[in-house]
């Protein structure tokens, strides 16, 4: 079917009271086992770009963008094309033309006039573009102009003010916030601050966004949504499957050259993650 928006995804989520989960991609293994997962849970997904991962594709957004936008196009489901974690105004501004209908716009790392700088001017910029974005705060440096924490580093918590008068004057249409869980996590161990996020839920007038979700068990994925969450990123718990998927391959196949051979066993376990994970939010 054609692509949606993933301010349609969304928006169905927070009538729903539900979450839209967002998948990292890099390969186009990602992509199909991605839709293929989605097809078999029979739900909506989002599928998601970052910079990091074009940076490894020698700093090509077309190439991977084009890939996912047909498999998505492909799809039985409803999918939609997000740009993640942008630090890079020319990367930003490759969206459009890519396919992208969102993006997230990541200056987190800079003090909090600088971010809000910054994040107004991205979202200026996407909006007059017909651009969804998403930003990110979490612990700021405070008054001094510190540099912030990380917004995912241990400890990093956003503050339920700050958060609300970041939205306002950034003009985000949604915020991912620092709760407790943190990127690149490979077990799931991490302990979400669910008394923090329903102060947020209930402080800030957009949808918000758990980021490092891989790291986090399911009844507190579960939890986050029923607290306010509206869009969830998943990334790492893939990798982790496939990687598993074809050394495990590879152990018992030790003459094997041929990718398809391997691959093949990293797209299905990946599909089969992203059936499990949509199925625990459903």
């Amino acid at each position: 079917m054609p692509l949606v928006t993933t301010g349609e995804l969304i928006t169905r989520a927070v009538a729903a009271r539900s979450a839209v989960v967002a998948f990292n991609i890099i390969t186009l293994e990602h992509a199909e086992a991605v839709v293929a997962g989605a097809e078999e849970a029979g739900s909506p997904v989002v599928l998601q770009v970052s910079e990091n991962a074009v940076r490894f594709h020698h700093e090509q957004v077309l190439p991977l963008a084009r890939a996912a936008a047909s498999a998505a196009e492909r799809a039985t489901v409803p999918v939609a094309l997000h740009l993640d974690h942008i630090q890079s105004d020319d990367l930003l501004r490759q969206a459009a033309g890519a396919g992208f209908s969102s993006v997230m716009y990541d200056a987190a790392r800079l003090p909090y006039a600088e971010n809000l700088a910054a994040t107004r001017a991205a979202a200026d910029w996407a909006h007059a573009r017909g651009l969804w974005i998403e930003a990110e705060l979490g612990q700021v440096g405070g008054k001094d102009g510190r540099a912030p924490l990380d917004a995912h580093a241990p400890g990093a918590r956003t503050d339920p003010a700050e958060a609300r008068a970041f939205v306002a004057d950034s003009g985000v249409d949604a915020l991912a916030v620092a709760v407790g869980s943190s990127h690149a996590m490979t077990t799931r161990t991490a302990a979400l601050d669910h008394d923090l996020l329903k102060r947020l839920s209930a402080t800030v007038d957009v949808p918000l966004v758990l980021h490092g979700s891989s790291g986090v068990p399911d009844d507190e994925l579960v939890a986050a949504v029923e607290g306010g969450i509206t869009k969830v990123n998943v990334g790492t718990a893939l990798n982790i499957a496939m990687t598993g998927a074809i050394r495990e391959f590879l152990a018992a196949h030790p003459e094997a050259v041929d990718p398809r051979r391997y691959l093949s066993e990293g797209r299905e376990a990946m599909a089969r993650a992203v059936t499990r994970i949509i199925g625990v939010l459903s």
